[in-house]
């Protein structure tokens, strides 16, 4: 049974690095095939699982048989081994999933800019705190976390400074390059003045969306575009 990935219809958001990993592994899924009802049955309250799964909180959710996960870096733990994204030892799995995380924690950052105050209000609502919590995001958080990878690379012998560890892509380099992306869409100035810093960061970037499955990937219908989901654009906040 193909696996069947659940996501808001029409916003790439926190399902991408999933996408990105199902494409790059040529593996077979559906992709959210009943809709808006579809993930709205499994995100009320009165949602109970006839296979006593627990109940996920937001989608992503990934259905594998009779089971339910939820959690982009969840969903990428169980997928990478069975998608061979990971390392062979053991050891170097909890490697990938930590990079996973940080670089999804700068996701999360990036989301926060344009609502800082609370997320149940609208980015009119707190545009002088969004505009002050984008400034700190340009100037301090990118270089931060750019910088890091940029050292990840490095310090990857193994690959040549090509992926962040071993000799070979794993799902860590897929959410590393979604991010990325992300933030050239919401952020285009403040990401290609740092990128222009980094060279290895920068040559990383442009070698992931190479990669043919990927590449055939992002020139198709299936990759949806950037608008008012996780990486938002808003020109004043990219000053």
């Amino acid at each position: 049974m193909a696996d069947q990935l659940v996501y808001w219809p029409g916003f790439p958001g926190r399902a991408e690095p999933i996408r990105l990993a199902l494409e790059e592994a040529a593996a077979e899924y559906d992709d959210t095939p009943g809709g808006m009802d579809e993930l709205m049955k499994y995100v009320t309250p009165e949602f109970v699982d006839p296979n006593g799964n627990t109940p996920p909180f937001a989608p992503p959710i990934l259905k594998v048989g009779n089971h339910l996960l939820y959690q982009t870096t969840n969903i990428l733990l169980f997928l990478g081994p069975k998608l061979g994204l990971i390392p062979d030892d053991e050891l170097g799995l909890y490697q990938v999933n930590e990079l996973a995380l940080t670089a999804w924690d700068l996701s999360d950052e990036a989301h926060n800019t344009h609502h800082p105050i609370g997320v149940g209000l609208y980015y009119e609502d707190q545009k002088d705190a969004a505009a002050e919590n984008a400034k700190q995001f340009r100037e301090s958080r990118i270089p931060k976390f750019f910088g890091f990878f940029n050292r990840v690379l490095e310090q990857n012998k193994a690959s040549n400074s090509d992926y962040l560890v071993g000799s070979s892509l794993t799902y860590a380099d897929l959410v590393l390059w979604q991010v990325i992306d992300g933030l050239k869409f919401a952020f285009p100035k403040a990401t290609e003045r740092e990128l222009g810093k980094l060279e290895l960061l920068k040559a990383f970037y442009d070698r992931v969306k190479e990669r043919p499955r990927i590449k055939e990937y992002l020139g198709s219908k299936r990759r949806q575009k950037y608008s008012n989901g996780l990486f938002r654009h808003y020109e004043e906040l990219d000053q």
